[in-house]
């Protein structure tokens, strides 16, 4: 199987209600099958910045750690990367299995 890379941003009243949201959405759009290579695939997040951001460094910052194959978010079976953003929204990034 191979893995897929995502960047999904989603909402919710703190960072484990906004993850919960973004597999919610992402199996609605893509099945409740295995292997969408989509974060619907993740179990786990890490935080992956300490600071909330704006919308454009946060999709600087996940490109950047997709490119670099960041240790933290690189396993497809591991946890998805969160980085807050200054809106109040979450944008979540990895690879997942397909």
């Amino acid at each position: 199987m191979g893995a897929y890379d995502f960047i999904t941003a989603s909402s919710g009243k703190d960072v484990e209600q906004a993850f919960l949201n973004a597999k919610a959405e992402a199996a609605w759009e893509y099945g409740h099958r295995p292997y969408t290579g989509t974060i619907a695939e993740k179990d786990e997040y890490v935080l992956v910045a300490d600071r909330p951001m704006t919308t454009t460094e946060a999709e600087k910052l996940a490109a950047h750690l997709l490119n670099t194959d960041d240790e933290r978010i690189r396993d497809k079976r591991g946890p998805a990367g969160a980085i807050p953003v200054d809106d109040g929204t979450w944008l979540f990034l990895g690879y997942a299995a397909s």
